[in-house]
């Protein structure tokens, strides 16, 4: 075994699967056996990536043997690869990177200065979500007041954070979220390749996440009495069960794909169920939805009955947070 390669892992991380030796990837969950080292190289290849392209590459290469040959992952870093091999031959000498800047007279110590800061530039743009996070705030705040325009932002952001987290523990490369004052907030992720029970875990995980920030702000309702936390518990609730409409981009049409017409079914009946208890018309545009998607021609080989349950647990859930919740 190579000095670098991690001491064997006997036991899934994330469900807790025995693994045989050498195995790369979980038969029960489908998640990375080597998930954390992995985010520490890839972590370090990035740092390295502006100024040391070769030594990124280098990097990268240690990920491969922790990969599955054929996964997304392994493809991905062969073409990164490929890449910092080419930006590395066609980069200029180190002595000529900065000449420009010696004809630049008593300017050229700025513009050194300004040129080495672009790994600082980077890191300001990467931090991009969290002046779209302030902005998104901004306008709620305007809107409905400081309490619920904070308190919606920080929800939304538990969504997105649900989302995230759960790609990241996967061991997949994904950015932070980005939020769209008025229109909401996404994770971008590279989802090439994965299988449809990992897509619809993934795009479970941020309504589950939503769930748990409308139950506390449920729970603080029934312990305090205050409006806001009720108003916070049910739009949450409802923003996130609206989420579960099993069309377009939302994480509901992303999760049907890893369901059969049989689960489909189960989820129609489930909407039924909790719309005639509840009495809310959200639960019908969910019905609508998944009736829809009992005739499209997307239905997996082989149906998921864990994100089935997943799936109507989740809606159940969030119904139980409408109900305990007033209006």
């Amino acid at each position: 075994m190579p000095k670098d390669f991690p001491e064997p892992i006997r036991n899934c991380h994330n469900c807790g699967a025995s693994l045989p030796l050498g195995a790369l990837a979980c038969e029960q969950c489908h998640s990375l056996v080597h998930s954390e080292e992995l985010i520490r190289i890839s972590e370090r290849a990035k740092a390295l990536e502006a100024d040391q392209p070769l030594s990124a590459k280098q990097e990268w290469l240690k990920a491969l043997p922790l990969l599955p040959a054929n996964s997304t992952q392994a493809t991905w870093i062969r073409d990164q690869v490929q890449k910092l091999e080419l930006s590395a031959k066609t980069a200029p000498p180190p002595e000529q990177r900065h000449g420009w800047a010696r004809k630049l007279g008593p300017l050229a110590p700025i513009a050194v200065v300004l040129a080495k800061s672009k790994t600082l530039l980077l890191a300001i743009f990467k931090l991009k979500f969290i002046f779209s996070l302030f902005a998104f705030m901004g306008v709620y705040w305007a809107l409905y007041g400081a309490g619920f325009g904070v308190g919606f932002a920080v929800l939304i952001l538990v969504h997105e954070m649900g989302h995230y987290v759960d790609i990241r523990r996967r061991g997949l490369p994904a950015d932070m979220p980005v939020f769209l004052p008025g229109l909401g907030a996404f994770v971008r992720w590279k989802a090439l390749g994965v299988t449809r029970q990992t897509r619809a875990a993934v795009s479970l995980a941020g309504p589950l996440a939503g769930l748990l920030g409308a139950a506390v702000c449920a729970l603080l309702w029934y312990r305090t009495g205050i409006g806001l936390w009720a108003a916070l518990a049910r739009t949450t609730a409802g923003l996130n069960i609206l989420n579960l409409t099993p069309v377009w981009v939302l994480d509901g049409g992303q999760a049907v794909a890893a369901l059969g017409r049989s689960e489909r079914l189960v989820l129609l009946a489930a909407c039924l169920v909790c719309w005639l208890f509840l009495g809310e018309g959200i639960f019908v545009l969910v019905a609508a939805g998944t009736l829809y998607r009992l005739f499209t021609k997307d239905l997996p080989p082989q149906p998921s009955p864990p994100i089935t349950a997943y799936f109507v647990g989740v809606l159940a859930c969030l119904a139980a947070v409408l109900w305990m919740t007033p209006g």
